[in-house]
């Protein structure tokens, strides 16, 4: 079975339209600093906010704990569910109310 295609472009320009309502749906405890939107890494055992961090501004994101990073809004969904790419554009099409296919 074939995947149908997605246009990862779109589906990143449509999540950077909103990305502190998409933050703050995935990382619910997270806070705002600066352009920055710093949670804990739920994969790991933080006990406090401050190495898990996502600039709001060019979805850009890494734990710089672990050395964990992705350059964009999908692969921080791909990361957080622990999914492919290719799941994480499709979700957040889905989510965003983006047709694909």
């Amino acid at each position: 079975m074939s995947r149908k295609p997605l246009d990862f472009a779109k589906i990143n320009r449509a999540a950077m339209a909103r990305p502190l309502d998409i933050l703050q749906r995935w990382l619910p405890d997270g806070r705002v600093e600066g352009h920055e939107y710093v949670a804990r890494n739920p994969h790991r055992a933080d006990k406090k906010l401050g190495s898990f961090k996502t600039n709001w501004k060019t979805g850009r994101w890494a734990d710089w704990s672990s050395g964990d990073s992705g350059g964009d809004l999908i692969a921080l969904a791909a990361y957080l569910h622990q999914i492919s790419q290719y799941e994480a554009a499709q979700g957040m099409a889905e989510m965003l109310g983006i047709e694909h296919g």
